[in-house]
């Protein structure tokens, strides 16, 4: 590590602990006589509970109880509530579908809680969870996306009709309707974005113990927002006052969006503690993960591209049909509207947009965020459409989009959705990495694929991410007796490095030697409130907050030293970590100072702020994939992969670069691997474990080639743009584009995610059938 870190590629600080084995999870929180939590779960998608028997469960040896849904219901727990309001396009507000701690005598989707058995031991658990028995009346089921809605299909809750659940919109649907009739062309496409199981690599897990003295929980879990799991236990489900929550975060083996929510299996642990007098664990299996994870993604979505006879976009209609699943998660009901449908204008000057979204409940696991949480949808349709109208036009796909792209002198520029985008320079971007790309000399590496009877294409997709999350962030530091730097943030690290971009920050604006920054998080008695990890939002959040509070720091330091130097404030000056007196060589560095600032309340160079949010930002991109396809297989190769992003000042770039990789590697898995299936009879999840759902291997992931083109951000003074969902939001329609350009030749003109082999061999048979 060096002292003054920033822009420069320091090795993240946290990776030697974690590499060593020296990580904390939730699953090292040592036992301490922990009781084990197993859940029993329906192996129906929908049925009428119509009996449970847990008396031969209850006594078999070590089992302590037989939790069901009457015991949490006689004393109050409440379900987990959906904290997204939204309104009907009439006004009217959305149906209600909260998610129950256990089914209250209805089940809606295989894997539904309800029941579960607490004991000595997970093995005691186990084998008495085998032994409840639950008599079910079951019940025709939808989990088909398309048909939810139709008149025939059965309701997921009795009381939202056509399985409907909201239907919202955005824009300006009479000067979009204008437009599409003056338009000289018009491409219509419709796109389905697959549903996605996270699949974190730490399963989700929660460990809770109670004080009876005191009438207060701790609750540990790998979680993105301790104070989020606070607020609605305490508020929602158990009804009391915030303070009787700790909610502790130790190390998190992956979120993705998925770790920021409440589910019912926390309830359940903080329940079983109180009840029980005794610490409750539970840990997921992966067979779990797949049947209560949230799932991200699922829509169905018909898009419309006027064009004038310039070929200049003027109008953009959509029509969105979002899978809420069974019940509404935390956010659900934000990712398709809100979230989603900012950045449907991308980076393109349209005139008029217009987005209708339907959110439909289905029998199957609730579906939120999942990184990018909505962007990434949006962005697939309005490339895949770009293509689409280029190949009707006869237009270079390169062109069409450089002859729409919002042009850098606009900035800052207002959308036809009324997004102002502070910065850009998309024109700058496209050329960096068609250069790069060698997109002219594409046409001779085909020709040496075709010679070898392969297909190859070549696509890409610019994307426009638009960040958010929290409207403030708070940021603390502390000097300790033992001469380190404790910073406490408000954000959560998943995976992403953050506490080497805050140790980069913090040294560089206090000149301390990182070896002596401590980063601290996760605890909501330590930190009293935070806005998470979502939204791609901690770095130029928690920047601005750390920002603030180093120029505080620095203000009082000023003070302290004057008194120490006997110098006036005015003839203070702080430079490369010390405090100066001006056109003398007296100095005390920032350390020193502090050692001597200490009494019982602390130090007196402590300080916190609060940094108040006021805009998110753009993060914007090219994505050019370059793949080749085997017609007679269907195998699809990704021979090269490019990325060339503008995510404003970049505070590390190896960070950044393994943060693209990352979001790379899952949208290739959405484009050409992971396939949700359910079984549209039963309801059952027919790929539920890793023998039937297809992550992407080391094979099966390209180099990722990185290039940065930096236009600071305007709206934060870090000059910042989140970049941790930015390589999930390109991804997807570069390589479906890629593949359908490769296909070009057999007449192939859409596919749909996941492109596996099968399912290319298929199109071109169709096509070579029709012939």
């Amino acid at each position: 590590m060096v002292k003054f870190g920033i822009a420069q590629p320091v090795k993240r600080v946290e990776d030697s602990r974690l590499l060593k084995g020296a990580g904390r999870y939730t699953d090292d929180v040592p036992a301490n006589g922990a009781l084990r939590l197993h859940v029993v779960r329906s192996p129906h998608a929908a049925a009428v509970i119509a009996g449970i028997d847990v008396s031969a469960a209850r006594a078999m040896p070590g089992v302590v109880a037989v939790i069901t849904a009457a015991d949490l219901a006689a004393e109050g727990i409440g379900a987990i509530p959906c904290v997204i309001p939204l309104a009907n396009q009439d006004g009217s507000p959305r149906a209600n579908a909260d998610w129950p701690v256990l089914a209250r005598g209805v089940v809606r989707h295989v894997g539904e809680p309800v029941a579960f058995v607490v004991a000595e031991t997970i093995q005691a658990a186990r084998d008495a969870a085998e032994a409840v028995e639950v008599t079910y009346e079951t019940k025709p089921s939808v989990t088909e996306l398309s048909r939810a809605m139709d008149g025939d299909v059965p309701l997921v809750w009795d009381d939202v009709p056509r399985n409907l659940v909201f239907d919202w919109a955005v824009g300006d649907a009479q000067a979009a309707d204008a437009l599409f009739k003056q338009a000289a062309h018009v491409t219509r496409l419709r796109v389905v974005n697959n549903r996605i199981v996270v699949n974190s690599m730490e399963p989700r897990a929660a460990r809770a113990e109670y004080d009876a003295a005191t009438g207060r929980w701790t609750l540990t879990s790998g979680t993105q927002s301790v104070w989020m799991l606070k607020d609605i236990l305490s508020q929602a489900v158990f009804k009391v006052a915030p303070d009787k929550f700790r909610v502790i975060t130790p190390d998190v083996g992956g979120g993705f969006g998925m770790k920021f929510f409440v589910y019912p299996e926390h309830v359940m642990v903080c329940y079983a503690a109180r009840k029980f007098g005794r610490a409750v664990k539970w840990i997921a299996d992966r067979g779990e993960a797949f049947l209560s994870d949230t799932h991200g993604r699922d829509h169905v979505t018909e898009g419309e591209l006027a064009l004038d006879a310039a070929g200049k976009f003027l109008a953009l209609r959509v029509r969105d049909i979002a899978n809420m699943g069974a019940y509404l998660s935390n956010f659900a009901p934000l990712v398709p509207t809100v979230a989603g449908t900012k950045v449907l204008a991308s980076v393109y000057g349209f005139k008029a947009v217009h987005a209708q979204v339907s959110g439909v409940l289905t029998h199957t696991v609730p579906v939120d965020a999942y990184r990018g949480a909505g962007r990434p949808e949006s962005n697939y349709l309005v490339e895949r459409l770009i293509d689409a109208a280029a190949r009707e036009i006869g237009a270079d796909r390169a062109e069409l989009r450089r002859r729409n792209f919002v042009p850098s002198s606009a900035m800052p520029y207002r959308s036809a959705l009324n997004e102002i985008y502070d910065s850009g320079d998309f024109h700058k971007v496209l050329d960096r990495a068609l250069d790069v790309m060698d997109w002219k000399g594409f046409p001779a590496r085909r020709a040496r694929s075709a010679a070898e009877q392969k297909r190859r294409g070549i696509g890409m997709a610019y994307y426009l991410e638009a960040t958010g999350g929290a409207p403030e962030e708070r940021a603390e530091i502390r000097f300790t007796r033992d001469g380190f730097v404790d910073v406490f943030v408000g954000t959560q690290s998943t995976g992403q490095g953050h506490e080497t971009a805050y140790v980069q920050l913090v040294g560089d604006r206090l000149g301390i030697d990182a070896e002596r920054i401590r980063v601290r998080q996760g605890d909501s008695d330590a930190i009293p409130s935070g806005g998470g990890t979502g939204g791609a939002r901690s770095l130029y959040s928690e920047g601005q907050a750390i920002a603030l509070t180093t120029a505080s720091i620095i203000e009082k330091g000023r003070k302290a030293a004057a008194d120490m130097l006997e110098a006036a404030v005015t003839d203070i000056v702080f430079e490369a970590g010390a405090f100066k007196i001006v056109g003398t060589d007296r100095q005390v560095d920032i350390i020193s100072l502090a050692g001597t600032l200490h009494d019982a309340d602390g130090n007196a160079l402590d300080t916190a702020e609060i940094a108040a949010i006021e805009k998110h930002t753009f993060p914007n991109g090219c994505h050019i994939a370059e793949v080749e396809v085997d017609p007679e297989t269907g195998v699809v190769s990704v021979l090269r992969y490019l990325v060339c992003d503008d995510v404003g000042t970049i505070v590390n770039p190896m960070i950044v670069r393994g943060q693209v990789h990352g979001g790379v590697a899952q949208g290739l898995g959405q484009a050409l691997l992971e396939n949700t299936a359910y079984d549209p009879e039963s309801g059952q999840l027919m790929s539920g474990s890793l023998m039937d759902y297809a992550l992407p291997r080391a094979d099966d992931v390209p180099d990722i080639e990185v290039e940065f083109v930096e236009i600071p951000c305007a709206s934060n003074p870090l000059g910042v743009k989140g970049a941790g969902e930015a390589g999930a939001v390109g991804s997807p329609p570069a390589l479906i584009n890629a593949v359908i350009d490769a296909l070009a030749e057999d007449g192939v003109r859409g596919i749909d995610m996941p492109a596996t082999p099968e399912r290319i061999w298929q199109a071109i048979s169709s096509v070579r059938q029709a012939a």
